[in-house]
């Protein structure tokens, strides 16, 4: 798995959640499909006069998320900017070619309604890949562009002692024997079911 393997699937999924955070700080979350992917970025199209479109400008900060047949996760978090100005007509352009439905079988932006619209972009992220349809679980992180990784999960501190009731309640078996003992963080749920059970309280938080 990788970057780009991760945002072919995207692309794939087609419909795509994005959520943001009103200026209530309530949580908002909408179904895009006018997306267009390049290799180094996407693009997205709204109205201006939307309230997510609103929420954007003001903040930027988005998490997209596609869950595929297969039963795997894939979670962008990002920030969103307006594209540059020259380039508004150009990628609102291609993505009206690439979703006819837009303007032609639903006329949801009839003949040049689309003006009303506003082209955002993203370069930098971070990646969450989550396969949930394998066992144990497979789960990686991925930078985009400028995006850094940010540390999730628990592991294990030098305080471990050896007793091994964190492998006795690993419901992934990810974690292995050794001084301290480790988790295998591609096979780690998250669940923190050896965080709670640890006598010695020898596994923190990451981040």
């Amino acid at each position: 798995m990788d970057v780009k393997t991760c945002l072919q699937k995207l692309q794939y999924v087609g419909v795509l959640a994005f959520a943001t955070v009103d200026e209530q700080g309530t949580p908002q979350v909408r179904n895009i499909s006018a997306i267009h992917y390049e290799p180094d970025a996407i693009y997205f199209f709204t109205a201006r006069g939307k309230n997510f479109c609103k929420e954007l400008l003001a903040d930027g900060r988005v998490q997209i998320l596609g869950y595929t047949k297969y039963k795997e996760m894939i979670r962008l978090s990002t920030k969103a900017v307006p594209a540059p100005q020259d380039e508004q007509r150009k990628w609102m352009d291609t993505i009206f070619a690439e979703q006819p439905y837009l303007s032609n079988v639903y006329n949801v932006y009839p003949g040049e309604t689309k003006e009303i619209g506003i082209i955002f972009e993203i370069k930098d992220g971070e990646i969450e890949y989550f396969n949930l349809g394998v066992h144990p679980i497979f789960r990686q992180s991925y930078s985009i562009g400028e995006g850094t990784i940010t540390p999730k999960g628990y592991e294990i501190t030098d305080a471990c002692t050896g007793c091994e009731i964190c492998i006795n309640n690993c419901l992934q078996n990810s974690i292995v024997s050794g001084q301290p003992f480790q988790i295998r963080q591609e096979h780690c749920l998250h669940c923190g079911n050896c965080y709670e059970n640890c006598p010695a309280e020898a596994i923190i938080r990451r981040g």
